[in-house]
């Protein structure tokens, strides 16, 4: 196949004008173009040019070397690289099929893709997963929402689907992919009911509600593979002999044997981590980030960013990337930004508070919310692998005391915060995170270099985009979930360093961060896990 890029086209254009612009390009006739595929769809909406969506296509022609030949000092047009996926063994290659299943820990994106990988190549993982099935879970969390109930094994972070279910459902990412694992990973979500355009657009998503069907519909598919879902079954430790992983504890059930368990944890799973470092596994404190969750009007975003394309229905809500590097030499950056969404109680905990940011597909709610955050390193908490876990309960705890101890987050108007004050009423922009914003001053809910750091940065921020320091835009604290604050460090095999059988995978571990990267580490665990049954 042959591979076009940068094809540009009105973002009005009728469907039969790609076809067009690809015979014109290729000086080929109608006939000779034999099947298209767009790879990638991105636009330009910047204010001085014309509206345009930009094509990457594959496409099979006759006499594709004659092409290619023709067209050989064009960037622009190349061979087309392979960009399936190939399975690196099978359960039916080993001499006996009585062997100990693989165990998956965890139920987000790189668990279900490490057991769905798994199951694909017939070695019919075992899942233990804390929480409850995804419907279930989302009643539970619900209850935070809106009565102020939280379950501590059911909610934003524990459950199937993993933290991942309740976001924007964001499946773009800036890893290294030689292999286009990614491109299994969208494969797989569209199989199970996703829109068939996260295929191609530039920044896909499928939102919090199309989620919870694409998540059902992959566990099925893994039963029906042979693969096994155990729903409320928390681990509590683990038999370790002889530097090899012999079993999993879990409350309330018989140890369960295994000699290949993937650690597809979650960021959260603050128990587990203190299980795992009691048994002798080697971790590490790693760097994270800290701060609040910042929400302006979406109309605002979409003014600032797409100028006179504001409002068009092809493009959709705007988004925005930022960072400022602090004169404290803090680095202040946006994170998991939402565009019309909603911010969203994220604890895990009693009487802590956490948020975090969720959009449905449609992107339609009325507010934009995004992380504004400080990352920090372990000198910053120092005391060990589990140390960042403590930091992140101190600010955890202080938020909810702020809030008034009832689940409600604390917050304050971004014209209150950089002039040093509390907020006690709000004005044009009213949050969207439920149970309820409780107006304070905010100063007190992190370090002062955090606060310093993002005060410096909001104004600065406002030079890219026009309104972000708008008074009435709200504050919300505190985001302290960005990322795992350790790492469970593996080898090239990516099993532990120090403890054999043992797959530390996922965000939890350390190795990814967000839909997409977990995933395409739970394709690479699974396939470490199945090369060393064959080994």
């Amino acid at each position: 196949m042959i591979r076009i890029t940068e094809l540009r086209l009105p973002i009005s254009h009728p469907p039969e004008a790609l076809e067009e612009a690809i015979l014109k390009r290729l000086q080929i006739k109608p006939a000779d173009l034999l099947r298209t595929e767009v790879f990638k769809r991105s636009y330009d909406a910047r204010k001085n040019v014309a509206l345009a969506f930009i094509y990457t296509v594959d496409l099979s022609i006759k006499d594709e070397e004659k092409v290619l030949k023709q067209f050989s000092n064009d960037v622009h047009i190349r061979p087309s690289p392979d960009t399936s996926y190939h399975f690196v063994a099978n359960a039916s290659q080993l001499k006996t099929q009585a062997f100990e299943r693989p165990v998956v820990i965890g139920f987000g994106p790189c668990g279900i893709f490490a057991a769905l990988l798994l199951a694909q190549m017939g070695f019919k993982p075992i899942v233990l997963e804390r929480g409850k099935p995804v419907r279930e879970r989302t009643q539970d969390t619900w209850g935070l929402w809106r009565k102020n109930v939280l379950n501590p094994e059911s909610n934003v972070q524990f459950g199937e689907g993993g933290a991942g279910t309740f976001s924007d459902g964001k499946l773009y990412s800036q890893i290294k992919d030689p292999k286009f694992y990614g491109r299994k990973v969208i494969s797989e979500f569209i199989k199970a009911g996703a829109p068939e355009e996260i295929r191609y657009v530039a920044k896909p998503h499928i939102g919090t509600f199309r989620l919870v069907g694409v998540v059902e519909k992959m566990r099925q598919e893994i039963i029906r593979l042979g693969g096994e879902i155990r729903f409320t079954q928390k681990v509590i430790g683990f038999d370790i002999a002889d530097e090899q992983i012999k079993a999993v504890k879990i409350e309330g059930h018989p140890d369960l044997p295994a000699n290949h368990v993937i650690l597809a944890l979650g960021h959260s799973a603050r128990d587990t981590f203190k299980a795992l470092h009691e048994a002798g596994v080697y971790m590490e404190a790693k760097p994270f980030s800290v701060g609040f969750r910042i929400e302006h009007p979406q109309s605002l975003i979409d003014r600032a960013r797409l100028g006179p394309h504001a409002g068009n229905e092809l493009i959709g809500a705007a988004d925005y990337k930022l960072v400022h590097h602090a004169k404290n030499g803090r680095a202040v950056y946006s994170f998991c930004m939402c565009p019309g969404g909603t911010v969203v109680a994220a604890t895990s905990e009693p009487n802590r508070v956490v948020t975090n940011g969720m959009s449905q597909y449609s992107r339609n709610e009325r507010n934009a919310n995004a992380g504004i955050v400080v990352g920090i390193t372990p000198e910053d908490y120092p005391g060990g692998p589990l140390a960042g876990i403590d930091f992140q309960r101190a600010l955890e705890s202080k938020a909810y005391e702020l809030g008034g101890s009832t689940y409600e987050a604390p917050g304050q108007l971004v014209g209150d915060f950089l002039a040093g004050k509390a907020s006690t009423e709000f004005g044009t922009v009213l949050p969207s995170y439920k149970p309820g914003v409780h107006l304070t001053d905010l100063a007190e809910s992190l370090p002062a270099y955090a606060i310093e750091a993002i005060r410096e940065a909001i104004p600065e921020f406002e030079k890219q985009i026009k309104g972000f320091s708008m008074k009435d835009a709200v504050l919300t604290g505190v985001e302290t979930r960005t990322s795992s604050p350790l790492r469970i460090s593996r080898g090239p095999n990516f099993q532990s360093i120090n403890i054999k059988g043992l797959y530390p995978a996922g965000e939890g571990a350390g190795y990814a961060g967000g839909i997409l990267s977990a995933g395409v580490d739970g394709i690479k665990v699974a396939e470490a896990v199945a090369l060393d049954y064959l080994s």
